[in-house]
C-alpha cells in the first residue's frame, strides 16, 4: 500500500470531527517535554531528486562486488546460487507476515519445517527451532537454556569465542541474579585444557565453545566434552555451518546444544544483516528450546499438514515464565538457507568446505613465507587464520584497500595484546589469482619496494 499523506484541509476536518483544535491537543505529554521547534531536516525532495541523492550516498560504500574481500570474523563472502534469489523474490515469501498464528499459510510453514529438518541433518542433532535473530543471540539463548535445564548459574565461556558474541551473552545474562560468567583462558589461540580443568566444577551449567573459533582454530573438543559431562553440565558448540560439510558435527562430538550464524548459507553479507541464528538440540530438551517450532501433523481428514507446536513460550504466557522472549524468527533468511542447502546438496557442501580449506591453507603458506610475517598460532584451522606482521596493521590494511583489497580484520581492535595481528578469511570464491593479488599486496606493502 502506498503512503498517501493527508492535506491540511483534511487534517483540519478530522480534528473538527474529533472536537479539538490542533494535533497538540491530543497529546498528554507536558509541553515542557516537547520539542518546541521543527526538526532539523533538509527541505523535502521530489521522488526523482531523492532517488538521485540516495544513489549518490550508496556509491560511497564499497562492497564485495567492488573490492576483493578477505574479511571474515562471522560474516563471510560465499557464493550464493541464483536459485536462492529467484525463490526469495517470490512475493508470497518476502511479504509474508511473521508467523505468530498457527493458522498461517501452509507454504510458509513447510519452508520452516524443511529448514528445521536440514539444520538437524547438518548438525547431527535431533530437533531444531525455526531460527533466531543471529549467531550471537542463539549462543546467548543457549546459555539461558543451560541455566534452566541444570538449575545452575555458572557459565564458562571460551575467550576464543567472537568478542561481540561474548558481549551479547553478558547482556542477556545481566538480568539474572543467579547467573555468572567466567572466561576460559587460551593457549596459543585455543582453549587451555589445563585452565578449564581448574575452573570446572558441579556448579557449572555449561561450557560454551566456538569451533572453528574466532581465530579460525579448531578446538580440541573431546576432553572438553568429557570434563563438562562428568560434572553434569552441558556442552554448547557454536559452529560454522559450511565447516560441517567436512568437519565432525556437534552431534558426533556429543554436544548438547549446537548453534551458529547461518549467514554463510545463502544469505548476503548486506553490510551486517539481517542474519539468521540456527539452534539445534536433543529431543529430551525440546520444551526448553527458545523460539517457535513447526511440526508436521494430520488434519481431521487424515491429510498431512504443518502447524506451530509446543507454543508454551514467548508472548503466549507470562513473560517471567517464558522459555524465551523472542517473539519471531528469521523466516526469509531461513528460507534462503534452505534453498542454498537444497541447491548445493550434501556433496556440494562438502566440495565448498574442501575449497575453503584448500584455499585458506594455500594463502596462509604463501603469506607466512614473506619476510616480516609469521604465524602466532600453529594449530589446525578451516578457512580463517591469523598472521602477525612487523608493520602496523592499519597502515597495511590501508595499502591493501588502495589496491582494491579488503585485507582482513585488525585483531588489535579487540585485544591490545593482539596488536599487529590480522585475521584473514579465504573461501571457495577466491581463485589462485585472487590469492596471488593478496600475497603481492603484502609483499610490496606500504614501506616496501
Amino acid at each position: 500500500m502506498e503512503y498517501i499523506p493527508k492535506t491540511t484541509e483534511e487534517e483540519q476536518g478530522m480534528l473538527a470531527d474529533i472536537g479539538v483544535d490542533s494535533f497538540e491537543d491530543l497529546l498528554e505529554i507536558p509541553a515542557t517535554f516537547r520539542l518546541n521547534r521543527p526538526l532539523n531536516l533538509p527541505p523535502a525532495l521530489s521522488q526523482m531528486a531523492l532517488k538521485r541523492e540516495l544513489l549518490d550516498l550508496s556509491r560511497r560504500n564499497k562492497d564485495t562486488s567492488d573490492v576483493l574481500s578477505f574479511l571474515g570474523g562471522g560474516s563471510y563472502d560465499h557464493f550464493i546460487p541464483s536459485t536462492v534469489d529467484h525463490v526469495l523474490r517470490r512475493s508470497e515469501f518476502y511479504t509474508a507476515y511473521t508467523p505468530y498464528q498457527a493458522e498461517l499459510s501452509q507454504g510458509l510453514l513447510q519452508t520452516i519445517y524443511e529448514y528445521q529438518t536440514m539444520i538437524c541433518q547438518l548438525t547431527d542433532m535431533e530437533v531444531s527451532g525455526a531460527s533466531l535473530y543471529d549467531g550471537a543471540s542463539a549462543l546467548a539463548e543457549a546459555a539461558l537454556m543451560a541455566i534452566r535445564i541444570t538449575k545452575r548459574g555458572k557459565i564458562l565461556i571460551s575467550q576464543s569465542i567472537h568478542p561481540h558474541h561474548r558481549q551479547v551473552i553478558s547482556t542477556y545474562l545481566s538480568g539474572l541474579p543467579e547467573a555468572s560468567i567466567e572466561e576460559i583462558p587460551l593457549n596459543k589461540g585455543q582453549v587451555s585444557i589445563e585452565a578449564l580443568e581448574a575452573q570446572i566444577d558441579d556448579t557449572v551449567a555449561a561450557v560454551l565453545i566456538q569451533h572453528p573459533n574466532f581465530f579460525g582454530q579448531l578446538e580440541d573438543i573431546p576432553p572438553i566434552e568429557k570434563m563438562i559431562h562428568a560434572k553434569g553440565g552441558l556442552l554448547v558448540m557454536g559452529v560454522d555451518p559450511i565447516s560441517l560439510g567436512l568437519l565432525k558435527t556437534p552431534g558426533e562430538f556429543n554436544a548438547d546444544i549446537a548453534v551458529g550464524e547461518g549467514q554463510a548459507l545463502g544469505n548476503a553479507q548486506s553490510f551486517g544483516g539481517p542474519y539468521i541464528g540456527f539452534f539445534a538440540t536433543r529431543k529430551k530438551m525440546i520444551r526448553q528450546l527458545p523460539g517457535r517450532i513447526v511440526g508436521a501433523s494430520l488434519d481431521p481428514q487424515g491429510r498431512s499438514g504443518f502447524c506451530l507446536t509446543l507454543q508454551t513460550r514467548e508472548q503466549h504466557i507470562k513473560r517471567e515464565r517464558a522459555t524465551s522472549n523472542i517473539c519471531t524468527n528469521q523466516a526469509l533468511n531461513a528460507l534462503a538457507a534452505s534453498v542454498y542447502l537444497a541447491t548445493v546438496g550434501k556433496q556440494g557442501l562438502k566440495e565448498v568446505a574442501q575449497l575453503c580449506l584448500a584455499n585458506a591453507h594455500a594463502a596462509q603458506k604463501q603469506i607466512n613465507a614473506l619476510p616480516g610475517f609469521s604465524l602466532p598460532f600453529e594449530g589446525p584451522f578451516f578457512k580463517e587464520f591469523v598472521i602477525q606482521t612487523e608493520q602496523p596493521v592499519q597502515i597495511l590494511l590501508k595499502h591493501l584497500f588502495d589496491c582494491g583489497i579488503f585485507g582482513g580484520i585488525d585483531l588489535g581492535k579487540y585485544d591490545p595484546a593482539l596488536e599487529n595481528h590480522l585475521l584473514i578469511c579465504v573461501t571457495e570464491k577466491h581463485t589462485d589469482e585472487d590469492i596471488a593479488l593478496l600475497v603481492e599486496g603484502f609483499r610490496k606493502g606500504p614501506n616496501r619496494v
